[in-house]
């Protein structure tokens, strides 16, 4: 039986990276631990007694790998508006925060990552291509004594 209780409609991408947030950037930053994020939205992790509330509207700063088509990544920065949407209690100490961002991220970075295995898989496929072929070829030759 499939669960169908899954209502995201994006890959997400997990990673742990420091988050900072607040109400806004002119009061003092709380720093939390990123859990996963899309380009709509994060999870991320932080003290119990710093946790914003839900519905609450906060500014997020955060890094998110973003993968080039050379196999390689870079941080890009990003700085978020958005209003909580989910806390659920991590342990009595800790919360998870779930965020929806005002503006999407310009990439989707869970997809990102998956564009990047694509690419390995791709050339891993094209590589075992050649070789097959390269066996074909040698195995037309013919032998040298008559068979």
């Amino acid at each position: 039986m499939t669960d169908s209780s899954e209502r995201r409609i994006e890959k997400r991408l997990r990673y742990s990276w420091p988050v900072w947030f607040a109400e806004n950037f002119n009061d003092i930053l709380t720093q939390g631990q990123m859990i996963d994020v899309s380009s709509g939205g994060a999870a991320f992790s932080c003290y119990a007694d710093k946790c914003p509330w839900q519905g609450q509207h906060i500014t997020a700063r955060f890094s998110v790998p973003h993968y080039d088509s050379d196999e390689s990544f870079d941080l890009e920065n990003f700085i978020r508006e958005g209003y909580i949407c989910r806390i659920d209690e991590i342990s009595p100490y800790v919360r998870r925060v779930a965020i929806q961002f005002a503006e999407p991220l310009p990439f989707k970075p869970g997809e990102d990552t998956a564009d990047a295995n694509a690419c390995d898989e791709t050339l891993e496929m094209d590589v075992a291509l050649e070789q097959t072929s390269d066996v074909k070829e040698n195995a037309e030759e013919p032998v040298a004594n008559g068979l």
